[in-house]
């Protein structure tokens, strides 16, 4: 299940190669692990998508993106895992990631109101960056990590009842062949 799932929602490996901007990449996208479906390059894609959806930073489907071939994970779903930070979820997980980082620092947490303007960033960039970052690289590494083991740990259930089934399905078979032999 966790296969047609997942084969369903991916783009396949022909539409994203033939996307021009993606055209400097090359020979890379014609590796097939990048588009395998299967444990492990799945889990691997939820650790890096997971991890750079909790970084403040430009860019992040790139980055992921090239996590996801260095690693060898599923490469649309490193990238497509990136948005679940987003513009409306953003706002709070980055919040939740200056207070984790304020906490881990014993810092207090600031209160303030947000101003666009370079003097306030220039005041403010310590105060609230270091915290955002260091909190942000918590967040990222636990949740990466939990997403990994999760993945892993649900894919292996879902073979282990699968193999069960149809255990039970042969046992039932025999039996029915059995009693109709007798």
């Amino acid at each position: 299940m966790p296969k047609k799932f997942m084969k369903r929602y991916l783009p396949s490996p022909e539409r994203v190669q033939a996307m021009q901007s993606l055209g400097f990449l090359g020979d890379i996208l014609n590796e097939p692990n990048l588009w395998h479906i299967n444990r492990h390059s799945v889990s691997r894609a939820f650790l890096i998508g997971v991890f750079f959806c909790f970084i403040p930073m430009p860019f992040q489907m790139l980055a992921a993106g090239f996590f996801a071939i260095w690693f060898n994970a599923n490469l649309p779903l490193s990238a497509v895992l990136v948005w679940i930070s987003n513009p409306i979820t953003m706002p709070p997980i980055f919040y939740f990631n200056y207070k984790v980082g304020a906490w881990a620092l014993n810092r207090p947490v600031l209160n303030f109101d947000l101003q666009l303007s370079w003097p306030w960033l220039s005041e403010r960039l310590l105060d609230i960056g270091i915290p955002l970052y260091l909190g942000s690289l918590m967040v990222a590494t636990v949740s990466a990590c939990i997403a990994y083991l999760g993945i892993q740990f649900i894919w292996r259930r879902k073979i282990r009842t699968d193999w069960q089934l149809r255990r039970k399905a042969r046992l039932e078979l025999q039996r029915a062949s059995g009693d109709h032999n007798s």
